[in-house]
């Protein structure tokens, strides 16, 4: 009876100090602060800082005002800043806390040009500016801050080590301004990219894209009076067109995930003077790196022939060239139970009066409105564009989020979506992507062994013999690609 009673005596004070522990605990979450709430809490500020950004609709590498903004938040909240990183002065990386794990966010800032749309449900360009954020980046920027800044009160209020940073990224349209990030090993030391995207619904992006390179062809002739002395004259023109037309050809001969496209960016003055110098710009894009750069050599091979054939010679600048996505479903998985855990986007009655005018100017929309409601299964399929994310994703565990930051059905690079950025529509979409994006990297702090399962896979994922070479080669930022 005696060793009995001692047993349940230890038994008891054991349970008690358990007890002790286990409300000690409580008391400390209960003093954490909460995530969802201190997001919630910056809706004006971020409302403030993505009408900003809109406002600027600054292009690739020229996003100095865009940049500076983000900055500033940053460093308002202790955040150290290191600018002008990999050689880009609109390139930055803030930084907050110490040690491991280190948890990235990105933020991109540029817009697109050539497309430019009021705040409107009905077509309404502004005349004067160079371009707009048709893919919402300015959305993107935002709510990346927002959860890095949010996180930054949790490290520091719970006490619990690591570091969280956000790479302020520019370019992506285009410029590939991630990719010299990577090439200068800004990732080496990263445990986890947490990134998100603009879009028109709410879903885990556990997917591949495309494979992509472009470049600028610049033809150069001979000029004279097209009529006066057409003979003396060999047209730069020509050899664009004749270029365009052979690629034109080529594309009934290329694996059918193959997208080729182009703008002539120069072509001449005046009908009757035979230009002598002539631009045209190409994109060329496939799931998989190796055959997208087999394509590409027969467009070069393309430009060669044109040239020869009209008398006029060519050369070339690579612009930029991004891996496609290696999606991690490690990160994949955590992440879409954190968007399932915030849910979707709720619009009051004007936002709806204005979804509904929106969604009616929809050419054939992807899904249907009330969408934006919900969350979506992950999408694992392949995705048809491109990202410089996707550099990324090969040397670190990365994932994306995509959330209703637009109406349902929009596609991007719409003046529909520049509208719905630029409204209340778009801030609630922010807020859903910064409390994922937070509350992912919370549980990774906490739960350091799902860093190391993602670190696995990313391993298998590239195979033994796997060496990162990026597909723009050695070459130095396209600083003035958009000028």
């Amino acid at each position: 009876m005696h060793g009995r009673f001692a047993v349940c005596f230890i038994a008891l004070v054991m349970g008690l100090s358990l007890g002790a522990t286990s409300d000690s605990r409580a008391d400390s979450t209960d003093k954490a602060p909460d995530l969802v709430s201190l997001i919630d809490a910056r809706f004006p500020e971020h409302q403030r800082i993505a009408n900003q950004i809109w406002n600027y609709a600054e292009l690739g590498y020229q996003e100095e005002k865009s940049s500076a903004l983000l900055k500033k938040t940053l460093a308002d909240e202790g955040f150290s800043i290191e600018s002008g990183v990999a050689g880009i002065p609109t390139a930055f990386i803030a930084s907050y806390g110490s040690g491991h794990p280190i948890i990235a966010m990105l933020a991109e800032y540029d817009a697109l040009p050539g497309i430019t749309q009021t705040a409107s449900p009905v077509r309404e360009t502004i005349p004067g500016k160079a371009g707009g954020h048709a893919c919402g980046h300015h959305l993107f920027g935002t709510a990346s801050t927002g959860a890095a800044i949010a996180l930054r009160h949790w490290l520091e209020e719970t006490g619990t080590k690591g570091t969280i940073r956000l790479y302020g990224t520019p370019a992506e349209e285009g410029g590939s301004g991630k990719v010299y990030m990577v090439r200068d090993g800004l990732f080496n030391d990263v445990d986890a990219v947490l990134s998100w995207h603009p879009g028109s619904a709410n879903r885990v992006r556990a997917q591949s894209s495309l494979a992509n390179r472009s470049a600028k062809f610049r033809f150069h002739g001979i000029s004279a009076h097209a009529a006066g002395a057409p003979d003396k004259a060999r047209s730069a023109l020509d050899g664009v067109e004749a270029f365009d037309f052979m690629v034109n050809l080529m594309r009934e001969h290329v694996p059918q995930e193959t997208r080729i496209h182009y703008v002539i960016t120069q072509g001449g003055s005046a009908p009757n003077v035979v230009p002598d110098f002539a631009e045209v710009f190409y994109y060329v894009r496939h799931p998989d790196a190796q055959t997208m750069l087999k394509i590409w050599e027969r467009v070069e091979t393309a430009a060669r022939a044109a040239a020869d054939g009209t008398g006029t010679t060519v050369d070339w600048e690579i612009i930029h060239g991004n891996h496609p996505m290696l999606s991690n479903n490690t990160l994949a998985e955590l992440m879409q139970r954190k968007l399932e855990q915030v849910g979707g986007v709720t619009y009051d009655a004007t936002e709806q009066a204005f979804a509904e005018e929106i969604y009616a100017t929809l050419n054939e929309p992807s899904r249907e409105l009330g969408s934006e409601k919900l969350v979506l299964p992950m999408r694992r399929k392949l995705g048809m564009g491109s990202t410089d994310v996707g550099d990324i994703s090969w040397n670190t565990p990365t994932i994306q989020l995509e959330s209703a930051t637009w109406v349902p059905g929009t596609a991007g690079h719409s003046w529909q979506a520049i509208a719905a950025g630029g409204t209340s529509i778009g801030i609630k979409g922010v807020q859903v992507a910064a409390k994922t994006l937070a509350l992912t990297a919370q549980d990774l702090y906490e739960n350091p062994a799902t860093l190391v399962a993602a670190k696995e896979e990313l391993l298998k994922s590239q195979g033994k013999d796997f060496v990162y070479k990026p597909l723009l080669g050695d070459r130095e930022p396209p600083l003035d690609y958009r000028k």
